[in-house]
């Protein structure tokens, strides 16, 4: 668990470089994760049984949830709680290309994995374009 709480706070860094706070990273992610997942604002409020103006708070980095309301999140979310404290997507551009790179090497002699690789890689591009 020590392992986990450092490396969050090692990779919590926005796209600038800047030290985000933990409030701030955290709402973020499950503002994501809620999304992703097709949930108003309103809907997911109801579901952790909290306002619409306290999961907009929660969102933006201005309050911290409490432990109820994490437990909560966790279980409407259905997410492992490493997950929710994962801030991987904080990378820069050259870390991530990097991480790409050696990917891919691990897999150069894998045929089939390098066409799977291709065909998700174009899908990715045509659908950003």
């Amino acid at each position: 668990m020590t392992l986990n709480v450092l490396k969050v706070f090692k990779n919590r860094r926005n796209y600038k470089g800047n030290t985000m706070s933990i409030k701030k990273l955290l709402g973020e992610k499950v503002k994501r994760l809620r999304k992703m997942r097709g949930y108003t604002q309103e809907q997911f409020a109801e579901m952790i049984d909290i306002t619409p103006r306290n999961l907009n708070r929660i969102e933006s980095g201005e309050n911290f949830v409490t432990a109820e309301t994490l437990d909560k999140i966790i279980l409407s979310l259905n997410v492992p709680s490493d997950i929710l404290f994962s801030f991987e997507h904080l990378k820069g551009e050259a870390e991530i290309i990097s991480e790409i790179y050696t990917y891919i090497d691990k897999i150069k002699n894998n045929q089939k994995l390098l066409e799977k690789t291709h065909r998700l890689l174009r899908i990715i591009a045509e659908d950003e374009f």
